[in-house]
């Protein structure tokens, strides 16, 4: 298949995922995303889609890009050295969710796809991705649908896949620097190219078909509970690792900067409003602390 055939394959795909979830979501919050077209001067653009200050969302994001340059900045050539001085595309969804009420849990997402190209050396293309759960406040048997939504949709791929992506997740979204993970995790896979583009195209669809299926029962089930102003405090303050961890460790984060992007389309996924406490610690024996204690650790959700 050719390189043009496999970027219009995967950019119809993704033009219509990013649809689909907008749709959805404005029927939930019962309000209109703004569409905002933009270009990239080195080549390529895309499209953010963003809702503020809704029913439901304080902010919710999801932008497609398809964007290429003549050579692949560091962040993505760090682990593969060989692909310097290659010219690239990459195209993509992603997406975050930031709720108002602190029951509801912050979901990010992001499919994407590369090729990298060099006069007379074969194309080099690979798919990468992954969905994850941050919740504020603790609800056992919404963690385990999340996973066990996700595990459902990469069973048909082989068994290996979701054991091998949850560890894959797990070690990512790990704030160093804290000694804590950002959440409960979810699947995160990279340079991802088994078998052949079909079988790997394939897999990644199933990924971001899953997300409405993983997220929106729990926005269903949590978003009109009552909550204190306590509480909105601490999802205040535990967004603070939402934004150190895209800030300082995210590889997404990272490429589009140094790619030159569109920094209010890379930087929609921060929530709007965030609060850092001097040395706070949870009360013993409260919900924040089994947050803490019970939820924020590595396991086995399903």
């Amino acid at each position: 298949m050719s390189e043009n055939k496999k970027i219009e394959l995967v950019k119809s795909f993704l033009l219509n995922l990013q649809n689909e979830i907008v749709q959805a979501l404005e029927v939930v919050d019962k309000n209109n995303f703004l569409n905002d077209s933009w270009q990239r001067q080195e080549g390529g653009g895309g499209t953010t889609c963003i809702l503020e200050n809704g029913n439901v969302f304080e902010r919710a994001g999801v932008g497609f890009s398809h964007v290429k340059g003549s050579k692949l900045p560091i962040s993505a050539t760090q682990s593969r050295p060989e692909l310097e001085n290659r010219k690239w595309e990459a195209l993509g969804v992603s997406l975050v969710f930031h709720p108002s009420n602190p029951f509801v849990p912050t979901v990010h997402m992001n499919v994407r796809f590369f090729i990298a190209s060099k006069a007379d050396e074969e194309d080099v293309w690979w798919f990468g991705g992954g969905i994850d759960l941050t919740p504020y406040y603790p609800f056992l048997e919404d963690v385990i649908h999340f996973h066990q939504t996700l595990k459902t949709s990469l069973t048909p791929f082989g068994e290996k896949f979701y054991p091998q992506f949850k560890d894959q997740c797990d070690d990512y979204f790990f704030l160093k620097h804290r000694n804590e993970p950002r959440g409960v995790g979810g699947i995160f896979f990279d340079d991802f190219c088994e078998n052949n583009f079909d079988f790997s195209f394939k897999l990644t669809q199933a990924v971001g078909k899953n997300l409405l299926s993983a997220y929106l029962p729990i926005v269903q089930k949590r978003k009109d509970t009552l909550f204190s102003k306590k509480q909105r405090d601490f999802q205040l303050y535990r967004r603070s690792r939402y934004v150190e961890f895209n800030l300082l460790q995210d590889r997404g984060t990272l490429f589009g900067i140094q790619s030159k992007g569109r920094v209010e389309s890379i930087l929609m996924s921060m929530p709007p409003l965030v609060k850092w406490s001097y040395d706070w610690a949870p009360e013993k024996n409260s919900l924040e602390s089994k947050l803490y204690d019970s939820f924020l650790i590595k396991k086995d959700w399903v």
